[in-house]
């Protein structure tokens, strides 16, 4: 970070020992993804983008949202959603995927370290066919759709991400 300020504080929080996998699926916005890479500077997640990607790594735009965080996540780049998979190998039953068509609630998931949670672009969602591939896996975030048919992409990931730290962090301080 280069701007240090005096406003920081630091809180009892159990960071879990093994980081969350934060997957975006052909991405197509550079300030959503470069909020989410800052995001993931903050809670210690691993970025990873599947391709193709709706910009280029050096755009402007991406750079700004994620300010000076990029060499502190330093994403991954997959060709496609099968060089992820053998890529990253999630183990069984700690993939999440979300979908703003899913009937099963993020928040009614028990997380893991190292869980992988898996995001599809601003316009279209996840493919069908990933959805199709693993849909006990398929989580959503409630919301009130009469004005808006889904969330921000990067608000959506800071929503559960969050969520999944703040129960690993309650899991942790049982133990």
């Amino acid at each position: 970070m280069k701007h240090a300020h005096s406003r920081i504080a630091v809180f009892d929080f159990r960071w879990p020992e093994v980081p969350l996998n934060v997957v975006l699926v052909n991405p197509e916005i550079p300030p959503n993804t470069g909020n989410i890479a800052r995001l993931c500077a903050a809670t210690g997640s691993r970025l990873h983008l599947v391709e193709p990607l709706g910009f280029r790594l050096d755009d402007a735009k991406l750079r700004r949202a994620g300010l000076d965080y990029w060499d502190a996540i330093r994403p991954e780049i997959h060709p496609s959603w099968e060089a992820f998979l053998e890529s990253v190998a999630p183990a069984p039953g700690r993939m999440h995927l979300y979908s703003t068509g899913s009937g099963a609630r993020y928040d009614r998931t028990e997380y893991r370290p190292g869980d992988t949670l898996v995001f599809g672009c601003e316009t279209k969602g996840l493919p069908q066919a990933i959805l199709d591939a693993h849909p006990g896996d398929v989580r959503g975030i409630p919301m009130m759709t009469e004005h808006v048919r889904s969330l921000n992409l990067s608000t959506a990931v800071g929503i559960v991400v969050y969520h999944a730290l703040h129960e690993l962090d309650a899991a942790a301080r049982k133990e």
